[in-house]
């Protein structure tokens, strides 16, 4: 006997507990994920190299894999995506060599394109089954709002589990990571449990389906291509990503190895990152709002550009400051920043897209994102190797303000009234 399908109250519910349990467990390691690998003897290159693949192995694999879930069913695919999630923190948990260490860092990859997308697309399909056409904006806002709380609360819980460290035969860092795998575990199995929907029909059709979006990824970067080449403002909008990701790669992967230096040990630097890691979380979404301010007062386009100057500003300072105090307020600072720049920079893209062609803008901004930073990680780690982490930190951080140039065509398209958005992927063609 088939179980009912869920109401839209219930689906509700679902939806926010996997939410939480997908990634609560995430900020167990927020923290931790470049330090871990430093402790084992990998240097900071080889720790920035092997990390690096999570973004090239996503790059890759996101658009041939997005339409799996219309092919084979989105629970079928979120369960797969949770299974690989577990492979992944085992391989993190039991790797001791740059080759394991990069292991994890591609099954991650994988996880992270299979894991795009299901979930939502099935909350979305299952209240429109009982209510169609209904808003489900309420809940997507109350989503974003659990995936924030989650990774802050796993953050302060892998601070205090570095803090209280019972194993004294061990690393205070390999426990966090044991309760990572561990509640990876249980979000494989609340989605096994939770996550209802009508059996897919798996024949030839489906395979068609799942071959189908295999062989659309190659035309959809053919289009995004095209948009790129006739419309110079989302061309300037897309190339922002890749000074932005060396401004991400000093707040998010420099600032632990830096604590790590400063406070001469990766175990304090750990306990340390776990609430700063919590309280960064918050800024950033303080940072989301105050730019939304700044963005109706000054204008979408200016606003982002003050936020990409400051940004990178924000991520030299993290490189010259020569204390663990002053190193987590200017983190702090610039995270927030981080914040202020995301919905500005959304705004101007959805700006320049139509229906016809904004899932394909969308990505084109994620892949460039994905492929620049995980560019500039490992020659960021090469450098740091041969000068200092410190001189990397402010190489980077001055690059990512030149990225403010970027945003001046979306400057010059606000100052021309009724702007007519992007040609479609037709078009561009």
């Amino acid at each position: 006997m088939r179980p009912a399908p869920l109401g839209p109250a219930a689906a509700r519910r679902v939806f926010l507990l996997l939410t939480w349990t997908r990634w609560f467990p995430v900020g167990l390691v927020v923290g931790t994920i470049t330090l871990l690998p430093l402790e084992r003897g990998l240097d900071v290159t080889e720790t920035l190299t092997a990390a690096a693949l999570t973004g090239w192995v996503v790059f890759a694999l996101e658009l041939p894999t997005s339409g799996f879930a219309d092919a084979f069913g989105r629970r079928p695919v979120y369960v797969a995506a949770a299974v690989v999630n577990v492979v992944a923190a085992v391989v993190y948990l039991l790797a001791h060599s740059f080759w394991t260490f990069a292991l994890a860092a591609a099954l991650t990859g994988l996880f992270r394109a299979l894991d795009s997308g299901p979930l939502e697309a099935w909350f979305v399909d299952t209240v429109h089954a009982s209510r169609p056409g209904a808003d489900v904006d309420q809940a997507l806002s109350a989503q974003a709002t659990v995936l924030g709380a989650g990774i802050a609360g796993g953050a302060l819980l892998s601070g205090g589990l570095v803090w209280w460290h019972p194993f004294a035969g061990r690393s205070a860092l390999d426990l966090p990571v044991a309760v990572f795998v561990a509640l990876n575990v249980v979000h494989l199995g609340a989605t096994v449990l939770l996550l209802r929907e009508p059996p897919s029909r798996l024949g030839p059709s489906a395979a068609r389906r799942a071959a189908g979006s295999v062989r659309q990824a190659p035309g959809v970067v053919r289009d995004g291509l095209g948009l790129l080449r006739v419309n110079p403002v989302l061309r300037g909008l897309v190339l922002v990503e890749v000074f932005w990701a060396l401004a991400m790669v000093v707040f998010e992967s420099f600032q632990p190895i830096r604590l790590a230096e400063l406070l001469g040990d990766e175990e304090r630097a750990a306990a340390l990152m776990g609430p700063v890691a919590s309280v960064g979380w918050a800024v950033f979404a303080l940072g989301a709002a105050l730019g939304g301010l700044t963005s109706r007062r000054l204008g979408p386009a200016r606003a982002a550009g003050l936020a990409r100057v400051a940004n990178g500003l924000g991520a030299v300072v993290m490189g010259l400051v020569a204390g663990p105090v002053a190193l987590v307020a200017a983190y702090l600072v610039t995270y927030g920043l981080h914040g202020s720049g995301g919905p500005v920079h959304n705004a101007l893209l959805h700006r320049e897209a139509g229906p016809g062609n904004r899932s394909t803008v969308l990505s084109m901004n994620s892949m460039t994102m994905f492929a620049a930073y995980s560019l500039a990680a490992p020659l960021l780690g090469l450098l740091a190797g041969r000068t200092s982490t410190q001189t990397a930190m402010v190489v980077a951080g001055v690059l990512s303000v030149l990225g403010a140039v970027c945003y001046l065509p979306a400057r010059r398209r606000e100052r021309v009234p009724a702007a007519p958005p992007a040609p479609s992927s037709a078009q561009a063609g």
